[in-house]
């Protein structure tokens, strides 16, 4: 996992290709498939490759206009300050940039759950699980009185 701090935004390496995103040197970025289907439900309906998504995620670490959803968070993300974003960060093989010592890592992309102008609850994440944990047992429980 990532070591973020809060509000920290991602910050373009001068000397190489590289973005930097709390400490951490990202080289590649991982797209899984649950993360794309997410992007095409919750974000963008044409623009919905794998290549699409790691493009416009690059241009914006590069842009610096990602940055830590919450204090202690290490792995959800804002993107523009509306777009919430999980990933996790796996270190690679390869050498350390000399003038940071920073570990170089690609960050898999996990999901996108959506974004905060049109989905409310995203503003409170911690408020927002707690209801989907609660509206998820008073689900089974209703189910479970409907198999008696």
């Amino acid at each position: 996992m990532a070591n973020l701090h809060s509000g920290e935004s991602a910050k373009h390496h001068q000397e190489t290709d590289f973005m930097v995103l709390g400490g951490r040197v990202i080289s590649d970025i991982v797209i899984t498939h649950h993360a794309r289907t997410r992007w095409a439900d919750r974000v963008e309906s044409e623009k919905t490759g794998f290549s699409d998504i790691a493009e416009f995620l690059r241009d914006k670490l590069l842009s610096c206009s990602v940055r830590t959803y919450y204090k202690n968070e290490q792995d959800v993300f804002l993107i523009d300050d509306d777009l919430v974003m999980v990933a996790e960060f796996a270190e690679i093989d390869k050498p350390r940039l000399q003038s940071q010592r920073m570990p170089v890592c690609k960050m898999i992309v996990i999901t996108f759950l959506g974004r905060m102008s049109e989905t409310m609850e995203l503003r409170d994440l911690r408020s927002y699980y707690s209801w989907l944990r609660h509206s998820r047992r008073m689900t089974l429980i209703k189910n479970g009185r409907k198999r008696r």
